[in-house]
């Protein structure tokens, strides 16, 4: 097949270009050059989807048998883009996230839920907002012509992570002692490999699938336990891991999510963090990898110089608690 990413060089659409390459596709790469190098064995188109005379440059004269948009952020983006590939691409896959869900992360969603209110068609450059998701998706649906799915993306980690949740947790435990844990060992989580995601994704094109796929790890396929046990492991640390209630943390003032990564309470508003069902999309083919696979190929590609591809931030917030503060939270000197 001849498949277009639109993006292609960082994290998922990394994944997804190594994996197509691996089946023994042709891709065409389309970004600006300036995140990450493309991955060898592409072609490398360089440009930005926001110009109009680039998408031009990138269409003209050329068709593919699917496109992959893994960095539609803006519903007028999404839609140019897929006009304009209307009729030169055979199969339009977009990932969104289950941030476009309405009830997310309050309750729990799946692929049917309601997504949030917002058009598809947005003047450019709207300030963020995870209801552009929602705008993209009503874009992509309203100016394609052709068969279409949306990936609504769970908790993604693995080698090339560039925001650090998975990558602060394994460096915090290969310092080894005492470790601040965050709620109880047995609460459910679910994460999925980029590799599996972009697996599935292109599983999906090849035999070209319309719908919509909530895509993540079944709910109760992991733990936090088994996740920091993971992280343990995978550094060879001598961790001891400290597990603090939820009440205690924030009435310390940790903040989920960010202080200690991937932490979400079990209070109102995060109930259903981990309770986003993935049925359709497991009944399309998704397969998910060991957990400790994950964070053992995470681990040596940091150790191998990954470091340098990731923020340690969530947009502006740095990722991680203050040792001191840590410290502190664990009666220690």
């Amino acid at each position: 097949m001849d498949i277009l990413l639109l993006g292609g060089s960082a994290f998922l659409g990394r994944a997804y270009a190594a994996e197509a390459l691996a089946r023994g596709h042709r891709v065409t790469t389309f970004n600006r050059g300036v995140s990450r190098a493309d991955p060898p064995g592409v072609e490398a188109v360089h440009g930005d989807r926001t110009d109009l005379a680039d998408l031009h440059r990138l269409v003209d004269g050329r068709r593919w048998d699917a496109v992959v948009d893994t960095s539609g952020q803006q519903p007028h983006d999404v839609a140019t883009a897929a006009r304009l590939l209307s009729g030169r691409a055979g199969h339009y896959g977009f990932v969104s996230s289950v941030h476009a869900f309405a009830d997310w992360p309050a309750r729990p969603v799946d692929a049917d839920s309601a997504t949030l209110d917002c058009p598809g068609d947005l003047p450019p450059d709207q300030p963020f907002a995870n209801a552009l998701k929602a705008g993209c998706e009503r874009a992509l649906r309203d100016t394609f012509d052709g068969p279409a799915a949306i990936l609504n993306c769970g908790l993604l980690i693995g080698p090339h992570e560039p925001i650090g949740r998975l990558p602060w947790w394994l460096d915090r435990i290969a310092r080894g002692g005492p470790v601040l844990a965050p709620g109880a060992p047995d609460r459910p989580i679910s994460l999925i490999d980029a590799r599996d995601f972009a697996a599935f994704g292109l599983d999906l094109a090849e035999r070209r699938a319309p719908g919509r796929y909530l895509t993540t790890a079944p709910i109760g396929s992991a733990t936090t336990g088994e996740l920091l046990a993971a992280c343990r492991t995978a550094t060879g640390s001598d961790a001891e891991f400290v597990w603090t209630p939820d009440d205690a943390l924030l009435a310390a003032g940790v903040s989920p999510w960010t202080e200690l990564p991937l932490w979400a309470p079990a209070t109102e508003g995060w109930h259903g963090t981990w309770r986003a069902d993935p049925a359709t999309a497991l009944a399309a083919g998704l397969r998910v990898r060991p957990l400790l696979d994950t964070v053992t190929d995470t681990w040596a590609w940091l150790e191998s110089g990954g470091r340098a591809e990731v923020s340690y931030r969530q947009l502006d917030t740095p990722l991680g608690i203050d040792p001191a503060k840590e410290r502190e939270l664990l009666g220690r000197p």
